[in-house]
């Protein structure tokens, strides 16, 4: 039975912006795959209103689950994170030619989106278990750098570069939390400036061709140059107020590539323009911004580097789809989080957003 106490908690702002953003990504969704001699109402759109109420039931579980529970089931998570890692691995199914996805049925799923909150569950619960160091040095993080170069690797193996450096950021987000003595910050810094030539040489050539298509888009503005041109495009037409919903040329005329999932900004932008855009940008630093402040009022350790970890997984989801369809970054593959078109993206971060949730329900009450 829910405690009376939980109720009178109840963050309804952290509600009320998920709710909002969810309003936001379906209309923009019904805009991306707006058929053009349709009424509306794709498949699309509609398994993503499916999706968004199997996130919400998520959510309200996660809500209600005590997160101190998590603590104890960190590692198990973990785990069987990495199981399902390897299974992709094994039996995966091959898209894109990519190998990232695992059947049940007619349901596929992407563990590598699990991973993100297995990731910062782990690291939340080594570094609560060695108590508040004033500074971590180099040797006293080698077991947090073998947690997170497991999937790392096996997420690379699929392969997924933008997933496994995407967790690696949000790993070094949370090692940055916990305070890390500046000299070794700088060793880090050091090191993977040297390790860039053996990185740039481990790449596919597909992913070179990504990097140089970022440095110089017009160098093959046909091929690896194609979404990030036709995106600048969209983003650039839509200029401050927007073309209006339903009446963006990039989008309507399918010039725009993934524009439900990877450039879903792109759509708003041409439609909503400069003002929608920092609309939108707007709602998730607040979201962003709350979450801190969940975090920083946390009553335990755990509570608030998992609150933190999981504002890191936002943080960074946000900055680097942004950057990446606006020419910042090179093209990735990082979807733009609660806006893109995705199941597995969309329960993840439902589930993260229902512990968010928890921890903040739960920090105004004695354990």
């Amino acid at each position: 039975m829910l405690d009376r106490r939980l109720i009178q908690n109840f963050d309804w702002v952290l509600l009320l912006l998920l709710l909002f953003q969810a309003g936001i990504s379906l209309l923009n969704l019904y805009s991306a795959t707006y058929p053009i001699r349709d009424l509306g109402g794709s498949e699309i759109f509609l398994k993503q209103i499916y999706w968004f109420l199997i996130g919400f039931t998520v959510f309200l579980l996660m809500t209600a689950f005590n997160y101190y529970v998590l603590e104890r089931l960190a590692y198990p998570v973990y785990f069987f994170t990495i199981v399902l890692l390897v299974l992709v691995l094994i039996v995966g199914k091959v898209m894109s030619g990519s190998q990232r996805w695992l059947s049940l049925g007619a349901i596929s799923f992407q563990p590598s989106e699990l991973a993100k909150i297995a990731i910062v569950l782990v690291l939340a619960k080594f570094f609560s278990e060695r108590g508040d160091y004033r500074e971590y040095r180099l040797r006293d993080l080698w077991q947090p750098f073998v947690l997170t170069a497991i999937p790392c690797f096996l997420i690379l193996k699929e392969p997924d570069l933008g997933s496994a450096l995407f967790l690696g950021l949000v790993s070094f987000s949370v090692i940055l939390i916990v305070k890390v003595y500046w000299k070794s910050l700088v060793i880090l810094a050091g090191s993977s400036l040297l390790a860039a030539p053996l990185i740039w040489f481990g790449l596919r050539e597909y992913q070179q061709k990504r990097v140089l298509s970022f440095l110089s888009p017009d160098m093959d503005p046909l091929g690896a140059g194609y979404h990030i041109n036709q995106s600048k495009i969209a983003i650039g037409s839509g200029q401050f107020w927007g073309k209006g919903f339903l009446k963006g040329t990039q989008t309507r005329l399918h010039f725009l590539p993934e524009q439900h999932t990877d450039f879903a900004f792109s759509v708003l932008a041409e439609e909503w323009g400069l003002a929608g855009s920092i609309a939108l940008l707007l709602i998730y630093l607040f979201l962003i911004l709350w979450g801190l402040n969940i975090a920083k009022s946390s009553k335990d350790r755990f509570g608030s580097i998992l609150a933190a970890g999981i504002v890191a997984i936002i943080f960074w989801q946000v900055a680097i789809n942004v950057g990446m369809v606006t020419g910042l970054l090179p093209v990735v593959g990082i979807p733009l989080i609660l806006l893109s078109y995705g199941g597995s993206s969309l329960i993840t971060t439902m589930a993260a957003m229902g512990i968010l949730m928890s921890i903040s329900m739960r920090r105004f009450m004695f354990q």
